[in-house]
């Protein structure tokens, strides 16, 4: 077995930024990446985010693609998601496109604290703007 230590904080949006990750949907959304990251041979160190995007900060083993992950992830859990909603729900859907940075073993539990506190950064006006600025090429025109 390889010894492997990558850390990667990924962001990536809503279609259209809309508010999508309703408070009911949240808990069973980021359960599911959990999962899903699981199942990849990943782990998912945090996870947090606000109705229109999402932060995760996550070791992918080297078999696997930042690229491939985040099309497993973000594909599988707007199809899980969808499949448990009601007719009133708006579909879950992602922007196409997503924010990746890699960090250091110093800077784990930084990104961590990070992502998993996005509500009160974002309400308090605390973020990092690199990490909060994803545009998807829709959103530019």
């Amino acid at each position: 077995m390889a010894f492997w230590r990558t850390y990667y904080h990924l962001v990536w949006a809503t279609w259209k930024r809309q508010p999508l990750i309703t408070p009911p949907r949240e808990s069973d959304l980021y359960s599911y990446i959990f999962g899903k990251s699981d199942t990849l041979g990943c782990i998912l160190h945090a996870i947090g985010g606000i109705e229109n995007h999402i932060h995760l900060v996550v070791s992918i083993p080297p078999k696997l693609s930042v690229a491939e992950f985040v099309k497993a992830a973000k594909g599988s859990s707007a199809h899980h998601i969808n499949g448990q909603g009601t007719a009133t729900d708006l579909p879950l859907k992602w922007q196409r496109g997503y924010g990746v940075f890699t960090l250091g073993g110093k800077q784990l539990d930084e990104a961590k604290a990070y992502v998993e506190r996005q509500k009160e950064h974002h309400a308090q006006g605390t973020l990092i703007p690199a990490l909060e600025r994803l545009q998807d090429e829709e959103d530019a025109r």
